[in-house]
């Protein structure tokens, strides 16, 4: 069943390669689409174009349908274009003609968008929970661990003094930045596309604000050519924000990693955490964490992607915007899981202690050391060239005595008031 179709059906080999991988991903949207489908029965009710009774009989089965799809019983055999034909083949089955005048003033091309923003909306809050909980687990973490020292570097040398403190609060100030993406994305996303159509409106009498209030949109995506024009833009702007929350969790994983090898050995996890080797029974593998390297790598790529799909394209409805769902929807739940997983395993980190005790780690004190000579009344230049030559002659003696104390520094992570630039995010 197709909602377009006239007469002569498409053949088949063209309708196998213009479905593609629909209704394996409408299967993810159809709880959207009844949702949304249900506001649009409520409001022809209210204009007259259906009575209220029949709008709450199509709403009574749209209801169940929902509830189906959300634990997942709801199915699309091939027979069914996508979820719009196989609901309204459902409702006309139980309701007769009534079924058929659900589609009365919109088009597929509406209903799959708001959909989408239906389904982004949702998402995107759950990641940010996700987020904000991972913020505060690496508060937790930084605060019990802010003593535990370890060596800081810069192109991969080692450099001076840090922390696991000051490790694990850094990322989770990162994750500030990634809910400023984050907002872009939502703001776009809570906008209501329904009654655009086919991208022109319709000459039926229809109330968009009512639908917009339904749907709890904040705002209505006013222009119909508009509304239709975000079809590309709320996917990039979704993207973005994940490609940033992705960004942030593939550089710590990496860290993760590194820190877990024998030549730092800074941080463990459990065994039941890690994996082993076939032939080296004395392997124990960050598997998870490479793993959320990779995939959050791979979600890095998604913002191209999708802009290279949507490039050049006129005003209007194209179908290779059909492609755009997929790359999305997986990305969103590759995202959510590689979260899940940190905040699974990273409560039940092991830290190394006194890490930088060992003399591999005595030029991290050269620092601290010059400026001891500096605070003590000698020019900063003497004092660096003569640590320089004590260094090169090998009299170079640590100080291990460290006094940091501005704002952001080892001594001072300023853990309070990162987290008061989190509160207003946390919405």
């Amino acid at each position: 069943m197709k909602l377009w179709q006239k007469g002569a059906a498409a053949h088949e080999k063209v309708d196998s390669f213009t479905v593609g991988k629909d209704r394996e991903y409408d299967l993810v949207l159809a709880q959207y689409d009844c949702e949304a489908s249900m506001a649009h029965a409520k409001m022809l009710g209210t204009i007259g174009l259906i009575s209220p009774e029949e709008a709450d009989q199509l709403c009574s089965v749209l209801k169940t349908l929902k509830a189906d799809a959300e634990k997942g019983s709801f199915t699309i055999e091939t027979e069914f274009e996508d979820m719009h034909s196989k609901i309204e083949h459902i409702l006309t089955q139980q309701l007769g003609d009534l079924g058929k005048k659900i589609h009365t003033a919109r088009s597929r091309n509406d209903q799959v968008l708001v959909a989408m923003h239906l389904y982004l909306k949702h998402e995107l809050t759950e990641i940010k929970s996700q987020v904000i909980a991972l913020f505060d687990l690496l508060l937790e973490l930084a605060e019990k661990h802010q003593n535990d020292l370890i060596p800081g570097y810069t192109h991969l040398q080692v450099a001076m003094p840090s922390s696991i403190g000051m490790w694990l609060s850094a990322y989770a100030e990162s994750l500030i930045d990634d809910l400023y993406f984050w907002e872009a994305a939502f703001k776009i996303s809570d906008q209501n596309p329904l009654g655009s159509a086919a991208g022109y409106g319709s000459a039926f009498p229809i109330d968009r604000e009512l639908t917009t209030e339904l749907m709890a949109f904040q705002q209505l995506k006013v222009n119909a050519v508009a509304a239709q024009m975000s079809r590309g833009k709320l996917e990039k702007s979704t993207a973005m924000a994940l490609s940033s929350i992705g960004s942030s969790l593939a550089k710590m994983s990496m860290d993760v990693c590194l820190y877990m090898g024998q030549d730092f050995d800074f941080i463990s996890f459990p065994a039941e955490l890690t994996t082993g080797s076939s032939i080296m029974p004395h392997k124990k593998n960050p598997d998870l964490f490479e793993l959320v390297r990779g995939k959050c790598n791979v979600l890095q790529a998604l913002p191209n992607q999708l802009a290279l799909l949507t490039s050049n394209l006129p005003s209007g409805y194209h179908r290779e915007l059909q492609l755009a769902k997929g790359p999305l929807i997986d990305a969103v739940q590759e995202l959510k899981a590689c979260l899940d997983i940190l905040l699974f395993s990273l409560p039940k980190m092991q830290v190394s202690q006194n890490s930088t005790d060992q003399k591999k780690y005595d030029y991290l004190f050269s620092v601290d050391t010059l400026n001891a000579e500096v605070l003590a009344g000698k020019p900063f230049r003497d004092a660096y060239r003569e640590l320089g030559e004590a260094i090169e002659n090998g009299s170079y003696v640590p100080n291990r005595t460290l006094k940091h104390t501005h704002l952001g520094s080892i001594g001072n992570l300023g853990l309070e008031t990162i987290k008061n630039k989190m509160k207003p995010l946390r919405g």
